[in-house]
């Protein structure tokens, strides 16, 4: 009877070890998607940053095109 409790108390151990390690990189797994959604917010917000940019740097060109470079006056 002593025998069978501590294989039982072995296979519990054992298989805790793994539910520990699975809670562990569950934990580490919703970091990094935390971090993933942060990164890709900031991305968006400098590609909306670079587009307006460059829609200025476009309708600038267009302003000089029509109306002249303004170092006339």
């Amino acid at each position: 009877m002593e025998q069978v409790k501590a294989w039982k108390d072995a296979c519990l151990q054992a298989n805790g070890g793994v539910a520990q390690e699975a809670a562990r990189l569950q934990k580490e797994l919703k970091q990094k998607e935390r971090e993933n959604r942060n990164l890709q917010k900031e991305v968006n917000i400098k590609e909306r940053a670079l587009a307006e940019t460059a829609a200025l740097l476009v309708l600038r060109k267009k302003a000089r095109a029509i109306w002249g470079d303004g170092e006339d006056a």
